[in-house]
């Protein structure tokens, strides 16, 4: 009985640590990104905004890093990520980091189903539940419109993606209204006539060019007092 004791003890230090190895190469809302740099930031008490997203936040201060460096602002972008990655891990990345203000930008990635199928009801409470977090924080929030996409090339099977990124534009901005936030209308300046994002603005029909990016630039400074 001793030894298949020790067998199974064995056998269950064994699965313990391949579970644990899984979950270390796995990190699913990527906690890891930017934990060193969070611990840098949280040491000044500069005031700064933080931009939490997906590529198409990730993407900007690579487009436009002086936009970034004069106003303070801290890119909390993520490649591929859908809302509920950025709902988990947006107290350490955004919240901890005591901004005067959060700017969240999500959601196109979720109606492609890069983690799986996502309902618009799915989207919006992932979103919303992140803005109530910064409410309760005392940081002030802004939503923003899910940037013009007629389809999406890593996903055609994907159908009505301009009604199913209005539907949730439309739901945002209704949230933002109710509870008086300011709501930054990327989608407007950037749609063409099909319902999605124009060339000049968009590399692949999803993610803005350097000119698609100084037409966001130019909707936050109207939507936003104080940014430059």
């Amino acid at each position: 009985m001793t030894l298949e004791n020790d067998i199974r003890m064995k056998q269950l230090d064994k699965a313990k640590e391949a579970a644990i190895q899984i979950n270390e190469e796995s990190d699913w809302p990527n906690l890891k990104r930017f934990q060193k740099q969070n611990e840098e930031i949280m040491k000044n008490s500069n005031d700064k905004i933080v931009f939490m997203g997906d590529s198409i936040t990730e993407g900007w201060s690579v487009s436009d890093p002086d936009f970034f460096k004069k106003n303070n602002f801290i890119n909390r972008g993520i490649g591929g990520q859908t809302t509920p990655q950025m709902l988990i891990r947006f107290k350490q990345d955004a919240i901890r980091l005591k901004p005067n203000m959060i700017i969240i930008n999500g959601g196109t990635n979720d109606i492609a189903q890069n983690t799986g199928p996502s309902t618009h009801e799915m989207i919006v409470d992932n979103i919303t539940s992140m803005a109530e977090i910064c409410l309760k924080n005392m940081i002030a929030v802004c939503l923003s419109t899910i940037t013009p996409v007629y389809s999406y090339s890593w996903n055609e099977k994907i159908k009505n993606v301009p009604e199913k990124i209005s539907l949730v534009n439309s739901l945002l901005e209704e949230y933002s209204v109710q509870n008086n936030l300011p709501f930054i209308d990327y989608y407007s300046a950037m749609v063409n006539g099909q319902k999605g994002l124009m060339s000049a603005y968009g590399i692949d029909g999803v993610h803005p060019t350097k000119e698609g990016y100084k037409v966001m630039a130019d909707v936050l400074k109207n939507t936003i007092p104080g940014i430059k």
